[in-house]
């Protein structure tokens, strides 16, 4: 059981727990590190999986010669696309159903029911953001957490056709990991930002959440133009 428990935290904290996989698996971290993104954003219920920081971890490890930057964003860029895939594929053979309350899926030997997760409120404001972004709400929502998990599932259950949200996919997918993975490689060896490095990551997040918030201004804006 405490095998068991340590694999899953070093899943759950995989940015953290890097230099030790490094160490221990060598070649192996880069299969790793692929699960760890294609999850992370292909499975609607494992949002919690670590993203930005562990490609920015992922980056500044790759400046000290244990990962190859360039094998490694390609490795990554392909998981993260796959996986954006993946959830919206899943969303769309599940469709509204999953939002039913009666629902569920097994996890961990338990039957979990998926309204605790997919709320219907959920679907209806993750519309009315497409409706308002269109294609655009694929690409800002890669670099919103746990946001990044969900759109691509409420996209496949009907918001968007697939042609559409494949472009704007890899447009997204690309602009997020080689944003981070590229921010740590170029600073994650600044003795500051190894000393900061959670700080960092959260301005980072932050910064990475502006053109949202510009979105959004520029909505309420209009709006109260209109009226």
């Amino acid at each position: 059981m405490e095998i068991v428990q340590t694999i899953l935290n070093i899943f759950l904290h995989a940015d953290k727990y890097l230099v030790i996989v490094i160490e221990r698996f060598g070649i192996l971290t880069y299969v790793f590190l692929f699960i760890i993104i294609f999850a992370e954003t292909g499975f609607v219920i494992t949002p919690f999986l670590p993203g930005d920081s562990l490609l920015f971890a992922a980056g500044a490890l790759s400046s000290m010669g244990s990962l190859n930057i360039i094998l490694l964003w390609v490795i990554l860029v392909t998981a993260a696309l796959l996986g954006d895939t993946a959830n919206y594929w899943i969303g769309h053979s599940i469709g509204p159903k999953a939002f039913n309350p009666e629902t569920s899926i097994r996890l961990f030997g338990k039957k979990l029911p998926l309204s605790r997760i997919l709320k219907p409120k959920y679907l209806e404001k993750t519309q009315t953001f497409f409706e308002k972004h269109g294609g655009k709400a694929i690409v800002l929502a890669r670099f919103v957490p746990i946001v990044r998990t969900f759109a691509p599932f409420v996209a496949g259950v009907g918001v968007m056709h697939y042609g559409k949200f494949i472009t704007f996919n890899i447009i997204g997918g690309v602009l997020w990991v080689s944003l981070f993975l590229f921010s740590g490689y170029f600073f994650g060896t600044i003795p500051f930002v190894q000393n900061n490095f959670h700080y960092v990551v959260i301005i980072i997040i932050l910064i990475s959440v502006v053109p949202i918030l510009i979105e959004v201004l520029k909505h309420k804006l209009f709006n109260k133009a209109a009226a």
